[in-house]
């Protein structure tokens, strides 16, 4: 999928509701880059994989972001600013298309996931704080429903749907692949589950 067909089909106004697992108390706020990049007319998601050192979620897959600070003038503020903080993507190399609902992580977040397309390739420079590795994976591969896995997990008495996408040696899970799956969802013209 190149970049111009995914903007006829990417529509604003039809973004799927929170499936976030509900959470009863005060969430911090915080917001991820869904970032979209061209390269040799096909579309690719830009993912991190996170330090094995770091204390919360160590060696995991995400997308750049973070809390949300003062001051921040909006959630894609946030992701922006985390963005270029982590892996060197400046703001204005960034067509911000929109902002999906919120989701709630049981690690008590509520993510504002913002979609964007990277204009031109950039030279990113890792943090190494914050990002282990930086990599892509083609939407095509995303697309395909059998590449993304849904399996039922109980916490405390309520059963939460849990998503995971094997590729490659990579092995994204949880918060970013549900939002991955939301996303592909939508543009695939799949049923919601």
């Amino acid at each position: 999928m190149t970049l111009d067909e995914f903007k006829r089909r990417y529509n604003l106004h039809l973004l799927p509701t929170d499936t976030g697992p509900q959470i009863h108390r005060t969430l911090r706020q915080a917001a991820v880059l869904v970032p979209l990049m061209e390269a040799s007319g096909e579309l690719e998601l830009l993912l991190t994989r996170r330090p094995t050192h770091l204390r919360a979620h160590p060696g995991q897959i995400s997308f750049p972001g973070g809390k949300v600070e003062e001051s921040d003038a909006s959630y894609a503020d946030t992701a922006l600013r985390e963005a270029f903080e982590e892996i060197a993507l400046p703001r204005d190399n960034v067509e911000v298309l929109g902002q999906y609902p919120m989701f709630n992580t049981f690690t008590g977040f509520a993510i504002a996931p913002i979609i964007g397309v990277v204009r031109e390739a950039f030279e990113p420079v890792l943090d190494p704080g914050e990002v282990d590795e930086l990599f892509s994976v083609p939407l095509s591969f995303l697309l395909d429903p059998t590449n993304r896995i849904q399996k039922q997990f109980s916490r405390r008495g309520v059963t939460y749907p849990v998503y995971f996408i094997p590729y490659g040696d990579y092995f994204i899970w949880g918060a970013t692949a549900a939002m991955i799956d939301r996303l592909c969802r939508q543009i695939g013209n799949e049923q919601p589950i």
